[in-house]
Parts: structure tokens; C-alpha cells; sequence
């Protein structure tokens, strides 16, 4: 059953009143049965509501009912947590326990007892009210108890998608290099069946570069016959095959087969693959939401050595992929349109004539207006169209428009289309992936969403479920993934291993999420725009201010604050006070505000999950910070605190633990072991059993913390500073269960013994290695899982490549002042997987060289100070891959090696990579130059600067 936003978070509550009713609420008699109750009438009405979600949108009395039972559940959910959090206060009331403060305390629990009564006994009333309005509406509807299949959205949004069908080609901008990509697949001969499949996210085009495609005069003539079949995300297998086969004898005007209607699947696909026997066939399968429906429908398809070929669009990564297996086919990933072919269809719909036809004094507006389509064709023709009839020249009707796209795009009737394509998005999410993607709407528009941080904000929320033999992150980690799949969260920047580091959400999605997360009482949004207060703020984002504090009753069922970009102290100010009014938050996250001490505010949140003060300027964790007994993550990166209190050893439930901070330094000349500085823990941390992630932890010889290590059981990611030789084979016998691990020695000269280890940690990835080392432990060769190596200032004698080439899975490898050695030769056959290299202050190093066949998939090569360095890698001419070669800081004779207009005697042999770049220091600012066309290159300053500044092996 298609399970609705509303649906979700009722059930997620209903888990939470169960919990409350089992573990922790010991209520009066007859209470417990009353909650329960009201718990089963919410139960029985979710079944309804997975049908009322696509009715929702187009009834208004059904959108105030299912309003009612969400505001119902949040009721009952908050009314027990207040229990919970009045029974805390009352113990903790009442101490030291003596005679009297035993009988006052009996006398607080039984009037709490009775308030929670006589609250529970009202929601009662009120549930057994909207469960008789619930009778009413599926009397309404005529709804059977397992919902219904096609809905009249659904028919709609059909409707939608064929509309984008009809755009004239003339219309279309970027789709002459496409179409002929695809035709050229098409007519490729000599090959049995094979399928193209065009993926990308709603809104970019599929089905209109396929109906290109389909239509065009060569494709029709070469094949015998043609279909075009619409799938649906709630398709029948019975219903596609039946439109499939009527479309083929249609085409040829023969009679349908008899019985057509009541045929089973078995026997439908029959029919069709005995039609096309002998026939050189195209079929297109527009919008497939599942690897099931291509299972299904490939078997109605003959394949022989004719030609024949299926087109298949869908928004689904996987089914893209797993469709060509077989056939050894095509995959189309579609991008969005470039800035200049989103400028160039903009003024040609908007102002119905060349992109010079835009006033200047729209320009501006205009291309604001443009960016946020994200370089969706079909939003910006919807766009376009509502554009046309603005005034032109009243710019600020224009600036309405653009500051109130998101109301714009719901209730404009002209943006209906693009509305509901991109929702249909939305609605076949799988039930527990909906509140993750809606959570997406916290963020500010434009903002790079930081991988670590969204898993660990699910967690907390609840949204992740545990599954057995994974971990919470394990699963948040597949539940993003599938929304990447899914082409609703796009990679901006990836890790070594291909996964999402910094993401975004278009524009348009995020507009959606908003509006329904508003509706929802998801999330609410505040900023210097929007100041009105919801009414019944759960979730509260806050984007640059505060614009002033709510009346309590406003955050009465505050459970998440989040502020992004809050710099100002009146603002600093709101977000405290604010603290003080809401106790029942369990997400907190006040990055970069501009604290200095830690808000006593924060300690009365026994609710509390999740606290993030990254980037704050607090210096001192209070020892009552014992009181946070839910606390699962403490975020302390880049705050000054260097030591916790021996009270965060009754945080029992803590997961990941992040407190450490980089100091200031100037480039080129710096001490690399002084400007990262971790915390030193109390004795007893390993108590703390739960742990997943640890960092920066400092090692006070002598202390006995190496060994409690070995305790964490669930530790998977550790980094450690300060480490000294003696304390080293300690260490070797406590980290054989990590996937990630970064050491650093007490100081440059402090030898790295890591000789110790017998039992490897065999699912280690990332290995961060941050000192004088003799020789490359000996069981890195094991370490076949192996994705990232940094060795700094190792100052090794051997060539550490020979440790390194064989393996299996190793894509980035970083060097710095890691070997005194002057030649460095990446072997034949060997680093098959290796995409990224970076060399530093190998000073020694005199050449580099790649054998045939060596490092094939390298896209990226870095080489900084290497002043010994004579030439370009030899061997670079034959790495076809090669994307990005940067030099940084190398001597003015090596850099006239490559250069076209100087003595350039190696420059055919970079000639081929896209992106090449040499950058130097100069009176305190990075001067980058393009190998293009040796001139300094603004909008590449950045990439050099970060380079250095953002390699952080963390």
C-alpha cells in the first residue's frame, strides 16, 4: 500500500507511545488501557489514510480530517513525554531520600498521575470523535480496507506527463546531441535485443528525448513495429501487457485476439512474443519505477539477432543499470541543462525571441528566477510560461515572484504540471524514506548537505530503524542511498569510495518539502523572510535570525531546533531564551553561533539526543552534563574544549563523540603536529560501550585510556593524537574491529611502531598515519577492504608503493613527506582501482613513472613541493582517465617543462587532460594559472587553496 507523509509519522509516534506505555510509564490504573485505546483507533485509521494521501490534495474536508489525526498522535506523544519528563524533575526533587522526601514524593507522582488521567481521558473523547468522521469518509469514498490502486492524482499526473510529450522539438534546447546519441544506439546493427535506458530525476526531459526519438522518421523506417507504453508508478502488469499488445496489432490492423480482456499475465505475454517472433521491433517503457516491472515485462519480448529495441526511461538509478545487464545495452544518464541552454530556452519562452531580448533591468531577476530550475526543462518552460503574462516592466512584480517561488509553485493553477511530476516523486517513496527526504526542507536554500551530519540528524529524529547485523548508521547510509538512486538528492562532492560527501536538493524538490512539511507541522522555517511563528512548530530551522522570540505557546511541541548561518548576538540571545521555554527537544544543533559559554538552558533538555556546538566558541563542558541521559551525539568540532568532565561517563547511551579543533596557520611554513589539538578524556571512557565514533582523542601515557579502547566493542571509526612509541603495542591489541583509524605521534620525530598488530582490523577502509615511521606496517598488505592511505611525515626509506600495489580497492593515495627516496614507479597491472594521487614534499623525489598498464582509472594527480622533481610523470600520455593535474609550488624549471610557450618539452603529454592548473604562493594569496591559456584564473583560486587548507584526513 502507498503509505503517506501523514501515515509515517503517526506510526512513528504510535512506536513511541508503545515504547513509553512497555519501558517507561507507570501510569494509574486504567490509564495504561485508555492509552491504549486511543493507540489501536490511530492504528485501524492508517490503513485509510495510505488512499486518503492522494485524495488529500483535492478535498478540502479530507485534508482538515487527516489533519486532526496527526495533531491527535503528536497530542497523545507529547502529553506522555511530559509525564516522563515531570516524573525526572520529581525524583530529582526530592533528594537526599529521606522519610519525608519519600511521602512528598508519593504525594507529587499520584497529582501528576491524575493530570495525565484526566489529559489522557480528554484525548479520548477526541480520538473516538475523528474515528467516527473516519467511518464517515470511507462510507464516503467507498474504500476497501486495502486501498485502492488508481486514484484520480494518479490519472492526473499521467495526464501531466503527456503533456510534456507535446512540446514541439523546435521548442527544445541541447536535444540535437542527445537524439542522435540515442539514435545511434538504436540502429546499431548486427546485435540481438538491446535496451537504452535514459535515467534522471523528474522535470529533466526523459520521455520527451524519447518521444524524440521514437518519432523520428529513420528510426520508424527501420523497425517493423512500435509501441509506446506508459507504466505508472502504480501499474498492473496485466494492463501494460494489454496495451502493449493491442498498440502491436493495432499498428498492422489486424483483429485482437479473443478473450483479450480476461487473459492472465502468462498467457498476455504469450501473445506478444508470438506477434513479434520474426519482426525487428521498438518498444518504449516510459516512467519504470521498479526492477520488478522490467523483470516482469522482459519476458513478453523475444530476443534474436534482428536489432530490435527497448527504450526505457525511468528516475530510478538501479533499474537503468540492472535493465542493460543482459543485453548489454545502453544507459543515458540525462543531465540538466547547462546555464547558457537554460538561458538561451528561458528567453525563448519567456520573451518569445533570442536571449538578447531580456531587458536589462529583468536580467538580473531573471537569471535568480532561472537557477533555481536547476536546469529542469519542463520547469522552466512552466516557469516561462507564468513569466509571459508579468508586467515587463515592473521589476518588482518579478521579485515577488522569485522571493515566493515555493507559493508560487503550489497554488499557481499554470505550475500544476510541473507540480505534480515532480511530486509523483514524493508519493512512491517507500514509507520510512518519505520523512528523511521532507527533513531535507531544514536546509537552506543552496546549502551543501554534509553526509556525516544528515545520518546522525536521522538517527536522532527516529526516522532510522535498526536492522539485524547493522548499525543505525549502516542503515541511514542505505536509506540515503536510495534517495540518490531515486535521483532526488544529487552528489556534489563524493568520498574516496564513491559515497556522498556534500549533496543538494533542487530547488523545486525542496520547495515541495517545505510546503509539506509546513502542512504536515514537519518542519517550520524561520528567516529575515519569514518571522511569523508556527502555531505548532515540531521541527524549527532557523536561517540567519532569530527575528525575535516566540510566545511559548508557539514551541509547546518544539522537539528539533536547527539554526544555519546565526552570527549576530541578538540572535544568540533568541536561540538561548528560547531553550529556556521548550523542554522537550531531543535535537539540538547550534552551529557557528557565537557562544562562549555553555547555556545552562541546554542541561533541563532530558529529552535531548542529539548536540551539535560545532564552531562555537565555548571553551568548558559543566559537569552536569550527566543530566543529558538520552544524549546519543555530542558534536565539539572546532569549539576550544580540550578536556571533558569525568560526569560524561554516565552518558551511557552516547554513539559518537567529536571534539577536537584545527588552530591557525599560515602557509607554506607551519608545525603540522601543533594545529590540531583533540581532548583529553577522563579514566573510565571505556565504560562508555556504545561508542561508534571517537575523535580526537589524546593519549596521556600512563593513563590506561589506550587499553580501555579495546572496550568499546562497537568502536568503528577512532583517531588518536599524541601518540608515543612505548604506549604503541598497547594500542596494536585494542583497534582490530574499526573501519576507519588515524594516529598521530607525539611529534615529528616520535617513531610510529605499528609492528605489534596480530589481528589487523580486516574492514578497515581508512588508514591516517601522522608520523616518523621505520617501515609500512606489515599488515597493510591484508587490508584488502582498503580505500584511503595518508602517510605524512613518515620520512621512509623504502618505497612504500610496494605495500600498496596490490590492493584490491585502494582509490586514494596521499603523500606527504612520506619517502626520502628519489624515484617512485607504479608497476604494471598493479592499482587497478586508484582514481586520486597526491605527492608532497617528497623532496627527494626525482621522478615519477607509469608503467603500461598501470594505474588505469587515475582522474586525478596532485604533485606540491617536489623540488626535486625533473619532469612529468613518464607515462601520464597514457592515462585516458585523467581529468585534473595540478602542480603546486614546484621550482619556475620544472613548470617551464610543460608550458605551450616556453621550452614546454612535456606538454603533448598533458596535452589530452581537461583540467590542468599550476599554482604558487605570493604575498599571502594563492596565484593559479590554467595550462589553457597561462592566465590567472579567479574562479580556480579556490581550488588550490583548499586543496591545501581542506586536507583535514579526518
Amino acid at each position: 500500500m502507498n503509505v503517506c507523509m501523514g501515515d509515517y509519522l503517526i506510526e512513528f509516534i504510535l512506536e513511541n507511545v508503545t515504547l513509553l506505555l512497555e519501558e517507561k510509564v507507570n501510569l494509574l490504573k486504567g490509564v495504561k488501557e485508555e492509552v491504549e485505546y486511543i493507540r489501536d483507533e490511530l492504528e485501524r485509521m492508517i490503513a485509510f489514510l495510505g488512499v486518503a494521501d492522494s485524495m488529500e490534495e483535492k478535498d478540502a474536508e479530507l485534508k482538515v480530517w487527516v489533519k486532526q489525526v496527526r495533531d491527535a498522535a503528536y497530542e497523545i506523544e507529547e502529553t506522555l513525554d511530559q509525564f516522563v519528563l515531570h516524573q525526572t524533575n520529581i525524583c530529582a526533587q526530592y533528594q537526599p531520600f529521606n522519610f519525608l522526601a519519600r511521602l512528598c514524593l508519593k504525594i507529587s507522582k499520584l497529582r501528576a498521575r491524575l493530570a495525565i488521567a484526566s489529559k489522557v481521558q480528554s484525548l479520548k473523547s477526541r480520538v473516538s470523535n475523528i474515528s467516527e468522521r473516519h467511518q464517515r469518509y470511507r462510507f464516503k469514498f467507498n474504500v476497501p480496507d486495502q486501498g485502492s490502486s488508481l486514484t484520480p492524482a494518479n490519472s492526473f499526473a499521467t495526464d501531466c506527463r503527456g503533456d510534456a510529450l507535446l512540446l514541439e522539438e523546435c521548442e527544445l534546447v541541447g536535444i540535437d546531441g542527445r537524439k542522435r546519441q540515442v539514435i545511434g544506439w538504436l540502429l546499431e546493427v548486427g546485435s540481438g535485443l538491446k535496451v537504452v535506458s535514459i535515467v534522471g530525476m523528474g522535470g529533466l526531459g526523459k520521455s520527451t528525448l524519447a518521444k524524440k526519438v521514437y518519432d523520428d522518421a529513420t528510426v520508424r523506417k527501420h523497425f517493423h513495429s512500435h509501441a509506446w507504453i506508459t507504466v505508472s508508478e502504480s501499474f498492473k502488469i496485466e494492463d501494460v501487457l494489454k496495451d502493449l499488445v493491442q498498440q502491436l496489432f493495432d499498428e498492422v490492423k489486424k483483429s485482437l485476439p479473443e478473450g483479450l480482456n480476461t487473459m492472465n499475465a502468462i498467457r498476455l505475454k504469450e501473445v506478444a512474443k508470438e506477434f513479434l517472433l520474426g519482426r525487428r521491433y521498438i518498444i518504449v517503457f516510459d516512467d519504470v519505477w521498479a526492477i520488478a516491472v522490467w523483470q516482469s515485462i522482459q519476458l513478453a519480448l523475444p530476443n534474436e539477432n534482428d536489432g530490435s529495441r527497448v527504450i526505457l526511461t525511468t528516475r530510478i538509478n538501479d533499474v537503468g543499470s540492472y535493465s542493460i545487464l543482459e543485453s548489454n545495452g545502453y544507459k543515458y544518464e540525462l543531465k540538466p541543462l547547462t546555464e547558457e541552454e537554460s538561458w538561451t530556452l528561458f528567453s525563448r519562452k519567456t520573451f518569445q525571441e533570442s536571449a538578447t531580448a531580456c531587458p536589462s533591468h529583468l536580467e538580473e531577476i531573471s537569471k535568480n528566477i532561472l537557477k533555481k530550475c536547476g536546469g529542469l526543462p519542463l520547469a522552466i518552460v512552466a516557469i516561462s510560461g507564468v513569466l509571459t503574462s508579468k508586467n515587463k516592466n515592473n521589476i518588482e512584480e518579478w521579485q515577488v515572484f522569485n522571493r515566493h517561488l515555493g507559493f508560487e509553485l503550489e497554488a499557481n493553477d499554470r505550475l500544476e504540471s510541473i507540480r505534480v511530476i515532480l511530486q509523483i516523486s514524493f508519493k512512491e517513496l517507500p514509507f520510512y524514506l518519505k520523512p528523511c527526504l521532507l527533513y531535507m526542507s531544514i536546509f537552506p536554500e543552496n546549502h551543501l548537505i554534509e553526509h556525516n551530519t544528515l545520518i546522525r540528524l536521522w538517527i536522532a529524529e527516529g526516522f532510522v530503524k535498526e536492522r539485524e547485523g547493522r548499525t543505525l548508521e549502516e542503515v541511514a547510509d542505505g536509506y540515503l542511498n536510495e534517495l540518490i538512486n531515486r535521483s532526488l538528492i544529487r552528489a556534489i562532492q563524493s568520498n574516496d569510495d564513491g559515497s556522498l560527501k556534500l549533496g543538494h536538493i533542487h530547488d523545486f524538490y525542496r520547495e515541495i518539502a517545505v510546503s509539506k512539511s509546513r502542512d504536515h507541522n514537519f518542519v517550520s522555517t524561520v528567516n529575515e523572510h519569514i518571522t511569523t511563528w508556527p502555531n505548532k512548530a515540531r521541527c524549527l530551522s532557523v536561517h540567519g535570525t532569530f527575528g525575535g522570540v516566540p510566545n511559548k505557546r508557539y514551541v509547546a511541541r518544539l522537539r528539533s531546533l536547527l539554526t544555519f548561518d546565526v552570527i549576530d548576538s541578538q540572535s544568540t540571545s533568541c536561540a538561548v531564551q528560547l531553550l529556556s521555554s521548550c523542554k522537550m527537544v531531543k535535537v539540538l544543533d547550534l552551529r557557528g553561533v557565537p557562544l562562549e559559554i555553555f547555556p545552562k538552558e541546554i542541561l533541563k533538555l532530558l529529552h535531548l539526543r542529539y548536540l551539535s556546538l560545532r564552531s562555537t566558541g565555548i571553551k568548558m563542558i559543566p559537569r552536569s552534563i550527566k543530566n543529558l541521559q538520552n544524549l546519543e551525539i555530542l558534536d565539539l568540532k572546532q569549539t576550544l574544549v580540550t578536556e571533558l568532565p569525568v560526569e560524561i561517563l554516565k552518558l551511557q547511551f552516547i554513539r559518537q563523540l567529536l571534539v577536537y579543533y584545527h588552530g591557525q596557520y599560515s602557509y607554506p611554513s607551519f608545525e603540522p603536529f601543533e594545529h590540531l589539538h583533540g581532548f583529553k578524556a577522563p579514566v573510565g571512557i571505556g565504560g562508555l560501550s556504545r561508542l561508534q565514533k571517537l575523535s580526537f582523542i589524546e593519549l596521556n601515557h600512563g593513563s590506561g585510556i589506550i587499553r580501555e579502547i579495546g572496550m568499546m566493542t562497537d568502536l568503528r571509526r577512532l583517531s588518536i593524537t599524541k601518540l608515543r612509541r612505548e604506549d604503541s603495542e598497547t594500542l596494536c591489541s585494542s583497534i582490530e574491529k574499526l573501519r576507519s583509524l588515524s594516529i598521530r605521534s607525539l611529534e615529528g620525530c616520535e617513531i610510529l611502531d605499528l609492528s605489534f598488530m596480530s589481528s589487523p582490523p580486516r574492514f578497515l577502509q581508512r588508514l591516517y598515519l601522522k608520523g616518523c615511521l621505520q617501515k609500512v606496517p606489515h599488515w597493510v598488505p591484508t587490508l584488502k577492504g582498503l580505500v584511503k592511505v595518508y602517510f605524512q611525515w613518515s620520512h621512509l626509506m623504502e618505497n612504500p608503493l610496494e605495500y600498496l600495489q596490490d590492493l584490491p580497492n585502494l582509490v586514494h593515495i596521499e603523500f606527504l613527506r612520506c619517502y626520502v627516496g628519489e624515484t617512485l614507479c607504479f608497476k604494471a597491472g598493479k592499482f587497478e582501482k586508484l582514481r586520486l594521487l597526491d605527492l608532497d614534499r617528497l623532496e627527494g623525489l626525482r621522478s615519477v613513472t607509469m608503467e603500461v598498464g598501470s594505474v588505469p582509472l587515475l582522474e586525478k594527480l596532485v604533485v606540491r613541493r617536489c623540488n626535486s622533481l625533473e619532469r612529468v610523470p613518464a607515462g601520464i600520455e597514457r592515462q585516458v582517465n585523467m581529468k585534473f593535474l595540478e602542480f603546486i609550488d614546484m621550482p619556475e624549471d620544472f613548470v617551464e617543462t610543460f608550458l605551450p610557450d616556453r621550452r614546454g618539452l612535456d606538454h603533448c603529454r598533458i596535452a589530452h587532460i581537461p583540467e590542468v592548473y599550476y599554482a604558487y604562493w605570493k604575498e599571502g594569496r594563492w596565484m593559479v594559472y590554467s595550462l589553457e591559456d597561462t592566465q590567472v584564473k579567479e574562479d580556480c583560486n579556490k581550488s588550490a587553496m583548499n586543496t591545501y587548507e581542506q586536507r583535514k584526513w579526518l
